[in-house]
């Protein structure tokens, strides 16, 4: 079974008040950063969608073994980015049995983690697999190809919130052992924490 990652990454980080894909992290950026970390996972392929700052952030990132799909709808929120991968996909000669979406901005989901998601569909074949945060069921997460055309009819910036927590489907979750392992990077204070280690 083939396996794709589609890496979200194209807000205009608003409230960071900067382009947040490029922020220094590791010798590299945040998004850099997750493409490496995609990369070295046991997915087949690796795609990033991109809105705000596009040009800059190609010309930063460079060569790359990542395809990178433009959102021309990306201020109309995350859903946007999920549709404009899932319609990306869905045009290729092979497509993907399923998509893993993940964040540019959560920069302690690694490779491991990412793999350990990936077993789990596996696993349990034609299954969406989650990531169990607090409260609710959450990205990064794997949707199989039956899922396709319900993520093409997402709206607004929630992305895939209610699908993931929808309780008719038979939602499987994973569990970080880390609790920091799904943090986002929001806001100032949250990228000076991360440099602080």
């Amino acid at each position: 079974m083939k396996v794709s990652v589609l890496i979200l990454a194209a807000g205009n980080a608003s409230r960071m008040g900067k382009a947040k894909q490029l922020l220094p992290f590791k010798n590299t950026s945040l998004l850099e950063h997750a493409i490496h970390n995609a990369l070295a996972s046991k997915a087949d392929n690796v795609f990033c969608v991109l809105g705000a700052h596009a040009n800059v952030i190609i010309n930063h990132v460079g060569k790359s073994k990542v395809d990178f799909i433009y959102n021309p709808d990306w201020k109309q929120g995350l859903s946007t980015s999920i549709i404009s991968g899932i319609n990306y996909v869905q045009s290729l000669e092979s497509i993907p049995d399923a998509v893993l979406v993940m964040l540019a901005d959560q920069p302690f989901v690694d490779s491991k983690y990412i793999d350990l998601i990936i077993a789990t569909f596996f696993e349990k074949t034609n299954t969406i697999v989650a990531s169990q945060y607090k409260y609710n069921k959450g990205i990064p997460a794997i949707f199989p190809k039956e899922f396709y055309q319900t993520l093409l009819e997402l709206k607004g910036d929630k992305g895939a919130r209610s699908l993931l927590n929808n309780k008719k489907l038979n939602v499987v979750t994973v569990f970080s052992k880390s609790e920091k392992t799904l943090v986002d990077i929001d806001l100032p204070e949250d990228y000076d924490k991360l440099l602080q280690g």
